[in-house]
């Protein structure tokens, strides 16, 4: 398959799907999210890689989440929503192989979803973790909330949501969203290190253990899917489109005026 908003490489057994949308700070936008899916399937079931990695082009952003050029209280693709998040979701954790989120800078609002749900996350000094929902007239309202309280604990989640704080990438690895921060400049290195770790690991144990771990949080799935359904009825009110306005307009959103 040709992509278009994606690279996709093999490195030595390591399957590197890189977004390649750097002038949008990898932000997703329906396609994308479709050859994400494609990609993971691809890697996931390749009897010949033995890790994924998931990364974003450039050096600015690992990936920004929904492209909100492509957000008019829909997005540009199919799905609830208008992005078949749920199924992006569920290919990182449904492929029997383990997924490593390379986090070399903003890794804001859905990008921070998707780093929350692979398996690893190897970030950079000069990564920077965040969420913006409440900011911009979205939330997420499956993985991204509930799975984030497993990852770093219940306070902590809330923080993330409730206040849009940024997180550097030391701080990502004190939290656990993390589990490694290295200099910039050693970032790749130490992601295909991983990754070539993993190719020496038997990977019918390696599947089984990740089909163990997601039994705990798979009710989750179902949240999720309740959740998009929530979240379409929120994008069709003028509160969260003024989200969307405020940013397009570079001024401060005025939430407060839509509430009942």
């Amino acid at each position: 398959m040709q992509y278009e908003d994606l690279i996709y490489e093999v490195r030595n057994g390591v399957a590197w799907i890189i977004i390649n949308r750097p002038e949008k700070m990898n932000s997703f936008r329906g396609k994308t999210c479709e050859e994400l899916i494609q990609a993971l399937y691809k890697a996931g079931y390749d009897k010949d890689i033995g890790a994924i990695v998931l990364a974003g082009a450039g050096d600015r952003a690992f990936c920004t989440g929904g492209d909100q050029s492509a957000h008019d209280g829909n997005y540009d693709g199919r799905g609830t929503i208008g992005l078949p998040m749920e199924e992006l979701h569920t290919a990182i954790r449904d492929v029997p192989k383990p997924v490593i989120a390379r986090v070399q800078g903003y890794a804001i609002g859905g990008g921070n979803v998707l780093c929350t749900i692979c398996d690893l996350t190897i970030c950079s000094e000069k990564a920077i973790f965040g969420q913006v929902g409440p900011k911009m007239g979205s939330v997420d309202p499956g993985y991204g909330t509930a799975f984030l309280a497993r990852v770093v604990g219940e306070k902590k989640a809330r923080e993330i949501w409730y206040m849009c704080r940024r997180y550097s990438g030391q701080e990502a690895a004190a939290m656990g969203l993390a589990n490694a921060c290295v200099p910039h400049d050693q970032l790749d290195d130490e992601v295909q290190k991983w990754g070539e770790e993993l190719c020496e690991r038997s990977p019918t144990a390696i599947a089984i253990a990740k089909r163990s771990f997601n039994m705990d949080t798979a009710h989750q799935a179902g949240i999720a899917g309740m959740g998009m359904y929530a979240l379409k009825l929120y994008y069709d009110t003028e509160e969260s489109r003024e989200g969307v306005k405020a940013l397009q307009e570079k001024r401060k959103p005025d939430f407060r005026k839509f509430a009942k």
